[in-house]
């Protein structure tokens, strides 16, 4: 049974798909064969919630549903409060064995249920209302007393940043600086600030002088700077952060150097977060097969490759939602089917629904299915979208349409993502002129 979806939401998802892309929000709408995960999950995000930390790498072979599943888990993780940030590893933007990028990528992509990315200065101003609210709920000055909480909340701001301080003394001065200049209304000098909390380089001298801090970001100060952030987003009433690094497969890649590198560093992250050293830090990773079994993926660093080291069975019924890793097995034509169903009751018009039956929806999935060598797995956005655009959509605009007369399925080379190109034969694709 499809969850009750608002209107806005409604027209939300079916615009996303019409134009093939993963929706924004409601994802629980269209979450088929992700229940035995909810569990477990749940269970990792209350960890989180607890000043805890949770690392979890995610499997599945192009198709799977790698990105959907981590943006269905941000869904999840925001309505509980948490923050959120999807960064993409790429060997030129955002290299893993340079932490000081993904650090920056980070925050740029980060958010919230109330902000969209970047959500930093939000947070930053949450936090130090926050501040305030926690001297005045202390009873012992008042709001017209602007001195006297001005000197409470900075008294209360040391006692926090203690042990920021002492990690990271930089991060904290500037988490001063911002306050102060706030105050002041001095914005050139609070976006300075903000600006090199979120790693960017190249801040004018001015701001940075006016909180005493110097230079850039590197490697190492990024995750110092991490549990700085952790400790904002806590104290700014948010109880962890979702951090999904995407694509990570695409280490096997680049040059070996480097791939050793960020096989380290991801190693070394690992680590530290078993150590506690991130408290509310929810780290998600995603990977093909290939990348977590293959030689140029996790098993070219032997301690990497022990601390992620899962076993499969060849039924993934059995799988454990708790393990370190977490195989997407892909979609059967079952699911594609039942994904179809939820998409039409979203949809949610009757004269959808009195022409759509269950029987054409698994026709259109063997279809798209057969046009893409019968591999299942790579079928459920292009279904989705032929679906939407091709078949719904003309349904609830043309009273004597019929897609069993009228429809005939073609794919076009310009539509299909390289993955679906390769799937496809050739002699299936409609070829543009």
């Amino acid at each position: 049974m499809t969850p009750e979806v608002s209107s806005r939401r409604r027209r939300d998802i079916i615009d996303a798909l019409r134009r093939g892309v993963v929706p924004v929000n409601g994802l629980d709408a269209l979450a088929v064969g992700l229940d035995r995960f909810t569990t477990a999950l749940d269970d990792d995000l209350d960890r989180v919630a607890g000043n805890g930390s949770v690392f979890k790498a995610i499997r599945g072979e192009y198709g799977a549903g790698k990105t959907f599943f981590t943006r269905w888990l941000a869904e999840r993780a925001k309505r509980r409060g948490f923050a959120v940030a999807e960064v993409q590893i790429s060997e030129l933007e955002t290299p893993l064995h340079r932490m000081e990028t993904v650090y920056r990528r980070l925050v740029e992509q980060l958010s919230t249920e109330q902000f969209t990315p970047s959500a930093l200065r939000p947070v930053l101003d949450g936090w130090i209302f926050a501040l305030e609210e926690d001297v005045l709920g202390a009873g012992t000055v008042t709001e017209e007393d602007a001195d006297g909480l001005d000197r409470a909340v900075g008294e209360l701001l040391e006692r926090r940043l203690a042990e920021i301080s002492r990690s990271t003394p930089g991060f904290a001065a500037a988490l001063r600086g911002y306050r102060t200049a706030t105050a002041l209304g001095d914005h050139a000098t609070a976006d300075g600030l903000a600006a090199w909390l979120a790693g960017q380089p190249h801040v004018a001298a001015q701001a940075r002088r006016a909180a005493g801090v110097k230079g850039d970001l590197d490697h190492f100060g990024a995750l110092s700077f991490l549990q700085g952030l952790l400790t904002v987003l806590r104290d700014s009433g948010h109880p962890g952060l979702l951090l999904v690094l995407d694509e990570v497969e695409t280490l096997q890649r680049v040059r070996s150097d480097a791939r050793d590198k960020a096989l380290n560093a991801l190693r070394q992250l690992v680590d530290e977060i078993y150590a506690g050293r991130f408290p509310g830090l929810f780290l998600l990773i995603t990977g093909t097969p290939a990348f977590f079994d293959g030689p140029q993926g996790v098993q070219r660093l032997a301690p990497l490759a022990q601390r992620l080291a899962t076993g499969f069975d060849a039924d993934p019924r059995w799988d454990n939602p708790r393990a370190i890793q977490l195989r997407l097995p892909g979609f059967g034509q079952e699911a594609l089917v039942e994904l179809g169903v939820r998409v039409r009751e979203i949809y949610h018009s009757p004269r959808v629904d009195a022409k759509i039956d269950d029987g054409y929806l698994a026709e259109l999935a063997r279809a798209v299915t057969g046009r893409l060598g019968g591999q299942v797995g790579v079928a459920p956005r292009i279904y989705l979208k032929k679906l939407v655009a091709d078949v719904l959509d003309r349904v609830d605009q043309f009273d004597d349409w019929d897609p069993r007369r009228q429809y005939e399925l073609t794919l076009r080379t310009d539509e299909l993502s390289e993955v679906e190109r390769n799937a496809a034969s050739a002699d299936d694709i409609e070829l543009p002129m």
